[in-house]
């Protein structure tokens, strides 16, 4: 089970909305390899459309760390769907979430906030002037609000919704929310709410989040009242007119009292109380629930921002992992640009698709496409495609080539074998894989013999893998012995279409690309024939 938002946060000075990390290979659905190959910060903040930090960090969370079970992503589509299809409780949640964005960082405030003492001004948005009664006020009102509001709307059908609703009426239920209800009762020993004082005689003092205290000041005077009047003395006998010179004692008394009280609420209730919610399981799961309604409504305003179609997917249970994509465009680049080129893509029970074609032609844009659209469908997200079936991924690997560490001992080519047996030991045949080129930094017959073995090995293990690669024979080598679907990137006129077509390239474009960067023999020429 992923850590909640607030475990995340443990170690921080503040919250922070990119907190979740990928797991290890082979933990996780990605790992954090092909979490950076894919861009899916760039994914992140395309899809983004949350409001408040626990939303926003919950969406990050959510891709970073994507959903692995049939069902569950099933529901969470289900509760989408709900809402898009209930405008009322979308506008409600909506109103919820909104009125929470403020109110929030009060409680990320008293949670993590520096005090800076009496006399500090804050300057940073982490900094508590004073004592924090009003941080404290500010952020019980959040939590107390959002329980409040949730339970006067009305209740969803959906199991997800439903389960998200729960999470945060049963915050009611918790010591925590008596806490911020009040009265907070400081004992010597500890803290305690009204429920565990019930029966109780023993003393206590009761915790108002405010400097003036009536009761307190009264019994000062009182006191100093007995002390005259069953003690009179010449301290005690004050005229009438020697009032006026006795207030300028006020001040003096003033300058005591505040620090006195406002340094005891502030280290015996403020700084305890926020460390008791900073680290309580109800807190933390009412947190992610609003970031879990905020990504849900982030979901829809995407769909809504994206332009062109969009769906939600129908997810199959498989024996092995399948995908089929009619016009998919790439969430990222496709966004409000509608002369973005979109493909159909098929890969079922062939297991294996070869893509072919020179550089620029938009195969790698191709494969971040694939890849991003089934991380997007496990996060329970609407994809850019007219139609979307796929199986859930339980791996989704993606390997591209990277410069190798000059202390590896293996060259490049051992950096990338490494690389790919860790993907083929964590693979199943519910996996997802795009290998892009295999075998690179060495010759070209052992880039033959090793390339051919690798995806003999996958295609075995019986998961889905797209080969990137220029290398037209180990295609043939594939296509001859009826594996594999071979696919090229379309060129018109010297140009790319940018559309996946059916066959193999077989034609080198590095002339035009050499042109195109002013790097080709003319150019040599040209600049060696200037510098003479």
């Amino acid at each position: 089970m992923n850590q909640t938002l607030l475990e995340n946060w443990q170690d921080s000075s503040w919250p922070t909305i990119k907190s979740s990390k990928a797991l290890g290979t082979g933990d996780g659905v990605i790992d954090e390899r092909t979490f950076n190959t894919i861009e899916v910060d760039k994914l992140f903040d395309a899809v983004n459309h949350a409001s408040t930090i626990a939303g926003q960090a919950a969406l990050y969370r959510s891709l970073a760390q994507p959903l692995n079970e049939l069902d569950q992503i099933k529901a969470k589509q289900q509760a989408v769907e709900e809402l898009r299809n209930n405008p009322a409780l979308k506008e409600q949640l909506e109103q919820i979430v909104q009125q929470a964005v403020p109110d929030e960082k009060n409680f990320y405030l008293l949670l993590f906030g520096e005090f800076l003492g009496t006399f500090g001004t804050a300057r940073e948005e982490h900094e508590i002037e004073g004592y924090g009664y009003l941080q404290y006020k500010r952020g019980i009102r959040f939590m107390l609000e959002l329980v409040d509001q949730i339970q006067s709307t009305e209740a969803p059908q959906s199991h997800y919704l439903q389960g998200i609703f729960d999470k945060i009426k049963a915050f009611a239920e918790s010591r925590p929310y008596s806490l911020m209800q009040g009265p907070v009762y400081i004992t010597e020993n500890n803290i305690q709410c009204k429920e565990q004082r019930k029966g109780l005689i023993s003393p206590a003092i009761i915790f108002k989040p405010r400097l003036f205290k009536p009761l307190l000041i009264s019994l000062f005077f009182a006191a100093v009242w007995a002390l005259a009047h069953f003690f009179p003395t010449d301290m005690f006998q004050v005229s009438t007119e020697a009032i006026p010179t006795a207030t300028i004692f006020f001040v003096p008394l003033l300058l005591a009292y505040y620090p006195i009280v406002g340094g005891f609420d502030r280290d015996s209730c403020i700084i305890p109380l926020r460390n008791e919610f900073k680290k309580s399981p109800a807190v933390a799961e009412t947190l992610d629930a609003l970031g879990q309604l905020d990504e849900l409504l982030s979901f829809i305003k995407f769909s809504e921002a994206f332009g062109g179609s969009k769906v939600l997917p129908e997810l199959v249970d498989a024996p092995h992992h399948r995908i089929n994509l009619q016009d998919a465009r790439n969430p990222v680049l496709g966004k409000q640009n509608p002369d973005y080129v979109g493909n159909d893509f098929v890969l079922e029970d062939d297991k294996l698709v070869l893509v072919t074609g020179p550089n620029s032609g938009g195969k790698t844009a191709f494969c971040k496409t694939v890849t991003q659209i089934q991380l997007l469908a496990q996060i329970g997200c609407f994809v850019p495609a007219q139609s979307a079936t796929l199986t859930v991924a339980d791996r989704i690997f993606y390997q591209a080539p990277e410069i190798s560490h000059l202390d590896d001992g293996e060259g490049r080519f051992g950096t990338e074998l490494k690389r790919t047996k860790d993907i083929f030991l964590a693979a199943t045949a519910k996996s997802l894989v795009v290998l892009d080129e295999l075998s690179e930094g060495t010759t070209f017959e052992e880039k033959m013999e090793s390339s051919s073995n690798v995806l003999d090995g996958f295609y075995r293990k019986g998961n889905s893998t797209i080969l990137i690669t220029h290398n037209h024979q180990l295609v043939d080598h594939f296509v001859a012995q009826g594996i594999g679907l071979p696919r090229q990137v379309e060129f018109a006129n010297d140009a790319p279409t940018y559309k996946l077509v059916a066959g193999i390239s077989r034609v080198s474009h590095a002339d035009r690309v050499a042109k195109k960067i002013g790097f080709s023999k003319e150019d040599i020429d040209n600049y060696l024939a200037d510098s003479q």
